[in-house]
């Protein structure tokens, strides 16, 4: 972990804005595309890049703004990751989100959100607070080779519920599925039954794959090396150096997410539940608990 001071931190995302607080990330996840090579990271992505004076550059930053607006943060790095525990910048930037009377969308696969729920819950009757969690399989086992280093799908599930709870709204990414590791209908249909129980507002998937570039690609590979062996070949054969790896079933796969998010009344096509993130309407309705 190294500090640095920004010279700015928002980012102009349609109608709403974008911060990263940190850069890099220390969950392990075999497949993060924030690997990348196109990102420029002049730093091991594990040795995180704090950007100490986020809250200040927020405070200011919303202090010129004259129209409320959402103001999201996890897209590149997750805001929940072990070094929040002690420095607590993504709670005193929700702090800032909240005294100025914005909307927050926060993106993570970590229960760290839970220390902030009553933030959360604050800025979701004030304003606007949407909360986005990350499931990839229903297994936890697997859970635990792919994503190493962060809170199994369980006890996600279990933060969506809480959400749920308190009248937050949730969407899921669902993303990515892994090709000849778990895009399989057992895991998509476990996965949507489990969203469906916990009440969630969206699911974001673009397609039954994933995505892979200079930088990830390799790191990727070398985690199926030592995790899925013979697996690497098995996607030089099949995809070459393609960014976009669907999973044979991707055609089948997605007709079933379509189909049961339809029948339950979750949105599940991209363009409405980023025009549902970025949407921060004057006056706000709760989520009904009932």
């Amino acid at each position: 972990m190294h500090f640095t001071q920004a010279k700015g931190i928002l980012n102009k995302v349609g109608s709403a804005y974008g911060m990263n607080i940190y850069r890099g990330c220390t969950h392990g996840c075999i497949y993060c595309d924030s690997r990348s090579a196109c990102y420029r990271f002049t730093h091991p992505f594990e040795d995180i890049e704090v950007k100490e004076n986020a809250p200040e550059l927020l405070d200011k930053a919303l202090s010129s703004k004259r129209r409320r607006c959402m103001i999201g943060t996890g897209a590149m790095s997750d805001p929940y990751m072990h070094c929040e525990e002690k420095l607590e910048l993504t709670r005193r930037c929700l702090e800032i989100i909240l005294r100025h009377g914005f909307g927050a969308a926060v993106q993570t696969k970590s229960d760290r959100i839970m220390r902030d729920i009553d933030l959360l819950d604050e800025i979701n009757r004030s304003a606007k607070c949407v909360v986005q969690m990350t499931l990839t399989t229903y297994d936890d086992r697997l859970c635990s080779v792919i994503e190493p280093n962060v809170c199994n799908t369980r006890r996600r599930l279990w933060v969506l519920g809480q959400m749920q709870k308190r009248g937050i709204p949730t969407i899921v990414w669902l993303a990515p599925i892994l090709p000849f590791i778990n895009d399989t209908e057992e895991n998509i249909r476990a996965i949507l039954d489990e969203c469906i129980r916990v009440g969630v507002k969206g699911i974001i998937c673009y397609d039954m794959g994933v995505t892979l570039r200079e930088g990830d690609r390799e790191y990727f590979y070398a985690a199926l090396d030592r995790d899925f062996p013979g697996l690497k070949e098995r996607y030089i054969r099949q995809y070459g150096d393609s960014y976009i790896i669907s999973s044979p079933h991707s055609r089948r796969l997605m007709a079933l997410f379509e189909d049961i998010c339809s029948k339950h009344g979750i949105m599940y096509k991209p363009d409405e539940c980023f025009g549902y993130l970025g949407e921060l309407p004057e006056k706000y309705e709760q989520l009904s608990l009932f």
